[in-house]
């Protein structure tokens, strides 16, 4: 350490990480790149991966890189670059910790290299956090090997620099040549490898916006990727700029892909899916509509707020630390909430609960109550809903049971179906309203209109009320988007509002209502390549005749 970098006025310098963001994948980040993330006091990030690591920034963290702009062109691509070295350098120089980082791995960057020298130059510490390469982690997830038991000499081209020395070499050998170009290059990178010696009929895949779900693969060879693309109607396009990883070699042959697609044959790659519930309500709906390969589109059609008259539910609260309850009874993470509130509000927390047996309607709201503090001495162990929590309540017995009364905090237009069955299990209910659920504000202007446009590839709807509430303020989904309903009294609604249901759970269960659109996702894939035709998602398609389906 420098005998002067702790004097007043002079700022110890700070730490650079050099980060690898991944090809895309969001899931693809490193343990330690999310570590190093957490930590950041600036953030320098390419604009294609910004949101990927974002996320995982502390809050306030500073993003000083102007975001992306329409221009493409090699000057802009170059400022970009020489602003975000500025940065990285101005930023470390003011004892700030800095995370620089680049799409793929630092190590294969030439300007992150430029950088790093930069760094070491001035004497700022430094690190690497390495990433998944595009030009390994595109063909892993197109299904397509780089290397087999007979390995291969797997060789890395960058066609933007490719010399002809390179180009020679790679024409001459017969082992796996993975290239990274761009769209509207691809035939020429394809002729090259023939003009060096490569085959025309070498196989050839493929991948634009790989690791992504807008991830497309094409199978080709040498001498007809070039038509294959026109006949896509891929090409031409103004899109035709952006980078794609090619495979050459017999391990990118097509009838081995078939068998290794592993990403894009996912039940609902690619689909547009309508989550029509809170941002809280919807998380874990939205993580396993994801492992299916769906990108979920969260749209809250109800917003929760305080009871208009509080005294009731003040009442129970002191109730509850008074010993009044035998039980307190949970029916939606939103009472959970609402209790939570009341709590803080009277400066008490989870430990208020000592004594008092606890019920959760579901997993979700059992949750909710761990988030809190609390264990919940009851989940139903069937069906999610009243109706399971009831099969599982204990009848009221004067000699076990010291008290006969349950708390039950809920909606205003929740159902009475809880407390009546409470009730004739010999138990007082203290019905409370803990919160008023409100229609939500409609949603921007795009999303009506995608809704409306059949923009959305499918929508779940969880109750009658998500139906009556999205209808309301974003209005009826066009006829080619597949609808999903969690029971016959959510599918009565849609159809009394002219819907068509496609999908209905087995039984009410958000997860097996994601796991009904996911089988019929597989089925309707299923039926296209059985006939030859191409797999396409709902929206794709034009309106036509639909069937409902139940799912078994």
């Amino acid at each position: 350490m420098s005998p002067t970098s702790n004097l007043p006025g002079i700022p110890a310098h700070g730490h650079v990480t050099f980060l690898g963001a991944g090809p895309g994948d969001p899931g693809l980040l490193t343990l330690r790149a999310v570590e190093a993330l957490a930590r950041a006091d600036v953030l320098i990030a390419e604009p294609d991966v910004l949101d990927v690591v974002r996320v995982h920034a502390k809050g306030g963290v500073d993003t000083p890189l102007p975001p992306a702009t329409d221009d493409t062109s090699a000057t802009a691509d170059t400022t970009t670059i020489r602003v975000a070295a500025n940065l990285v350098m101005e930023a470390a120089r003011g004892g700030k910790r800095v995370v620089r980082a680049v799409s793929g791995d630092p190590g294969l960057d030439t300007d992150a290299a430029q950088e790093m020298l930069a760094c070491a130059a001035e004497g700022i510490s430094f690190e690497v956090v390495p990433g998944i390469a595009a030009a390994v982690g595109v063909p892993a997830y197109a299904g397509v090997p780089l290397r087999d038991s007979q390995g291969a000499d797997v060789r890395f081209v960058d066609a933007r620099t490719a010399s002809d020395r390179c180009w020679s070499e790679v024409g001459a050998s017969d082992g796996t040549a993975v290239v990274s170009t761009s769209l509207d290059s691809v035939a020429a990178t394809a002729g090259e490898l023939v003009a060096a010696g490569r085959k025309p009929d070498t196989p050839m895949t493929v991948t634009v916006a790989g690791t992504t779900t807008r991830q497309r693969t094409w199978n080709a060879t040498l001498g007809t990727i070039a038509q294959v693309l026109k006949q896509a109607k891929v090409l031409p396009s103004p899109d035709g700029g952006q980078p794609v990883i090619a495979v050459v070699g017999e391990r990118s042959a097509a009838a081995q892909r078939d068998q290794l697609s592993w990403f894009e044959s996912k039940p609902l790659f690619g689909w547009r899916v309508l989550v029509p519930r809170t941002k809280e309500q919807a998380a874990s709906l939205s993580d396993q509509l994801r492992s299916y390969g769906a990108v979920p589109h969260e749209v809250p059609t109800i917003a929760v707020e305080p009871p208009r008259t509080p005294q009731q539910m003040e009442r129970a609260v002191k109730g509850l630390v008074t010993g009044r309850y035998e039980w307190i009874a949970f029916t939606s993470v939103n009472a959970v909430k609402a209790v939570r509130e009341k709590f803080e509000e009277y400066g008490l927390d989870a430990r208020a609960f000592a004594g008092i047996k606890v019920a959760a309607v579901g997993e979700q709201t059992a949750a909710a109550l761990i988030a809190f503090g609390v264990k919940p001495d009851l989940v139903p162990s069937g069906e999610q809903s009243a109706a399971g929590l009831l099969e599982d309540w204990p009848p009221y017995d004067p000699v076990f049971d010291p008290i006969d009364r349950v708390f039950l905090p809920r909606a205003d237009i929740a159902t009475e179906t809880l407390v009546a069955g409470l009730i004739d299990l010999g138990w007082e209910v203290d019905d409370v309203t803990a919160y008023r659920t409100v229609r939500a504000s409609p949603p921007p202007a795009e999303t009506r209109e995608a809704i409306k446009g059949g923009g959305f590839d499918a929508v779940l709807f969880t109750s009658s009320s998500t139906v009556r509430n999205l209808v309301g303020i974003a209005g009826k989904p066009h006829n080619v988007t597949v609808i999903a309903c969690i029971g016959p009294a959510t599918a009565k609604t849609a159809e009394e509002h002219g819907l068509r249901v496609d999908v209905m759970a087995p039984e009410p269960s958000v997860h097996k209502l994601a796991q009904a659109l996911a089988d019929f996702g597989s089925q309707r894939r299923a039926a296209a390549l059985d006939a030859g035709d191409p797999v396409t998602r709902p929206s794709e398609r034009r309106p036509g005749s639909r069937r409902r389906r139940t799912a078994p």
